[in-house]
């Protein structure tokens, strides 16, 4: 009979904790940077496997698929499945803001506000960065789209020459499946690194700052609520998955996204959770770490409260066809700035300055921004892993789950 709690709960466990203890500790004259170093091990643990788990699978993946076009048909399902979903993200964003209206009667100071610069790259040097000049560079510095590129064509090699990469096709394919128990042993300290960051989040931005905001805050969190059973669910049940079994077999990266603020950090375990799902190896080998670069259907909900907000506090009109700018660069920026750090930023940035927002508005919501990157992250994370088993359901007719061996 099992006794033992399951790693999911023992999270949502840490993180309830972790709320209780933030909202505590400053009474008490407790510094947050106290539990800080906590968390930051578990972000780094969980960095750490991301790399090479995502090159060993890749590898595998791409090796086991002797049709190349099957690659392409998966790449084409992907992308536009990333492309619509952003579209409708932004949609539900623009359309919320307008109904409630988060900026209308708030008046919030704007001197002495300096704004964050976000320097965008060319589309044409983005796309071009794609090829790796040294793979092994790429690997060093967690260039995932140049890592997906490489692994992806190391495997195309591996399956073209036959016999004579059958032994490393195995070797390949060991490495990989010592990645994800390297991956469940790092999971271990999840509860505890999730606590951690809990702590410091609610004790750094409490009630007091969170308060002058909570109109914002709670727009943000109804649309990306939206964007779940709007979007993600109804293709969830084209699948065949129960919404109950979908959100629970998605419980461990949906927590680590919530508290780390982090699709990167959620990637590993996203992975491995669709794949446990029935999502195939192949399709969520390739889309997780290239929805976790290019798909950020939270921060696209994120573009379209925000600029409705900063319209509403410096009395600028948003008439249609400026909301319509915001919804064509929002599904533009998610691949422009792919692989820029703070992409969010980016994609706020170019979106105020094409609709003629000052930038200053960017720091309006700098002290709230944690929380809503926290739901930002979670529905990024969980786009991600609605369109692998979406993409896997049109690609072979049915999930083929795989046997839990947790105990």
């Amino acid at each position: 009979m099992k006794t033992h709690m399951s790693l999911p709960k023992q999270m949502a466990i840490g993180m309830l904790l972790g709320i209780i203890v933030g909202l505590i500790i400053p009474a008490m004259g407790i510094d947050a940077a106290w539990f800080k170093p906590f968390g930051q091990i578990f972000i780094t643990l969980i960095r750490m496997v991301v790399v090479p788990l995502v090159f060993f699978t890749l590898i595998a993946g791409a090796a086991s698929v002797s049709d190349v076009s099957t690659l392409g048909r998966v790449a084409t399902k992907t992308l536009i499945y990333y492309i619509v979903t952003t579209a409708l993200a932004v949609t539900i964003g623009l359309l919320l803001a307008n109904l409630v209206q988060p900026g209308v009667g708030l008046s919030l100071s704007t001197e002495n506000l300096t704004p964050k610069q976000a320097n965008v790259p060319p589309l044409v040097k983005v796309l071009m960065d794609i090829i790796p000049l040294n793979p092994i560079e790429a690997l060093a510095q967690g260039k995932m789209l140049q890592i997906i590129f490489f692994a992806l064509l190391f495997g195309f090699g591996l399956s073209m020459i036959g016999e004579k990469g059958a032994t490393l096709i195995k070797a390949v394919d060991g490495c990989a499946e010592t990645m994800i128990k390297v991956t469940g042993m790092v999971m271990l300290y999840a509860p505890i690194g999730v606590f951690a960051l809990m702590t410091v989040t609610v004790a750094t931005h409490g009630p007091a700052v969170l308060l002058p905001l909570i109109k914002l805050v709670a727009v943000m969190y109804i649309a990306s609520l939206c964007q779940i059973l709007l979007v993600y669910l109804p293709c969830v049940k084209f699948t065949g998955l129960t919404p109950g079994a979908f959100l629970r077999g998605l419980a461990s990266p949906l927590i680590i996204a919530f508290t780390t603020c982090s699709s990167a950090a959620a990637l590993s375990a996203n992975m491995l959770s669709v794949q446990k799902l029935g999502a195939s190896k192949t399709v969520s080998s390739f889309s997780i770490p290239l929805g976790n670069t290019i798909n950020m259907d939270g921060a696209a909900i994120y573009m379209g409260v925000a600029a409705i907000f900063a319209a509403e506090i410096y009395g600028i009109p948003m008439p249609l066809d400026k909301q319509l700018t915001v919804l064509l660069l929002a599904v533009l920026a998610s691949i422009g700035s792919m692989g820029v750090p703070g992409a969010a930023l980016v994609m706020i940035t170019m979106v105020f300055t094409q609709v003629g927002i000052p930038l200053e508005a960017v720091a309006l919501v700098a002290g709230v921004d944690r929380i809503m990157d926290m739901a930002r992250t979670t529905i990024n994370v969980l786009g991600d892993a609605t369109g692998a088993l979406l993409v896997t359901r049109l690609e072979q007719g049915e999930l083929r789950p795989e046997p839990d061996t947790q105990s």
